[in-house]
């Protein structure tokens, strides 16, 4: 079993877990059936993620949902994971409002909160976000990974006359990617209007051109996003291979 963290930085904190997205990317096992209920070993993914926030003492979550509400619903109804340490609300939406603008239903956020998307498995030290987005005085603090892509392809580069400057062969890139975990000061939601439509993209813009400090936490913990097939594969065999890592409650 897991050490629990010495540090306790993250717990009391509340946690937003988006869990109305269409799940497009994994069509078509989420159209009848809601992505973050995608199976990791006997459990669905959401609720590994949620006992990983139990082990940092994160208790109090909030589901935003939408797209097969009651299908998450009815699960953690049966399944609530560890009544006794979890107080689990609902808020759902009658029509999609982005993954920003989703925040503004949410009642009562006048602290500094977590917010994160339901279809992650990950090992990430929250304690250490928090004290990063602490020590940084951040508006937004967004957890970030590195990614390569690889393109199998011929890659060139010419001039205006056509003529032929570069030949790269299946280069490779590096990039810092989003990991879907962010950490909110309550400040931000001055910049969320109730009932617009606002993706998280397009919030940060707003932030930075405000002037808001938006900040990244590089980090090369275990992270995938099942949301894209090739990642779902692999969290399932890492799941089911190291399962005592993820198993904190």
């Amino acid at each position: 079993m897991p050490t629990l963290p010495i540090r306790r930085t993250a717990a009391g904190h509340r946690a937003i877990i988006l869990a109305g997205g269409k799940g497009t990317r994994l069509l078509p096992f989420t159209v009848n059936f809601p992505k973050p209920l995608m199976p990791l070993g006997d459990l669905p993914v959401i609720e590994v993620l949620m006992r990983q926030l139990v082990r940092y003492g994160i208790t109090d979550i909030t589901l935003t949902l939408g797209h097969l509400a009651e299908l998450l619903k009815a699960y953690f109804a049966q399944q609530h994971p560890r009544n006794d340490l979890v107080t689990l609300r609902y808020v759902q939406e009658a029509e999609p409002t982005g993954t920003a603008g989703s925040l503004a239903m949410i009642a009562d956020l006048t602290e500094t909160f977590l917010v994160m998307n339901g279809d992650l498995l990950t090992d990430l030290d929250f304690d250490a976000l928090m004290e990063h987005h602490y020590a940084h005085g951040a508006a937004l603090t967004i957890a970030t990974h590195t990614r390569q892509v690889k393109i199998d392809l011929g890659v060139l580069e010419f001039d205006d006359a056509q003529r032929i400057t570069t030949y790269r062969e299946k280069p490779e890139s590096e990039y810092h990617v989003s990991m879907g975990i962010y950490v909110y000061s309550p400040t931000v939601l001055r910049f969320i209007t109730p009932g617009e439509y606002l993706d998280f993209p397009a919030l940060v813009w707003r932030l930075l051109d405000a002037g808001e400090l938006v900040s990244a936490y590089p980090t090369d913990c275990l992270w995938l996003d099942i949301g894209r097939p090739d990642d779902y594969a692999r969290a399932q065999e890492l799941y089911t291979s190291k399962r005592e890592a993820f198993d904190y409650v």
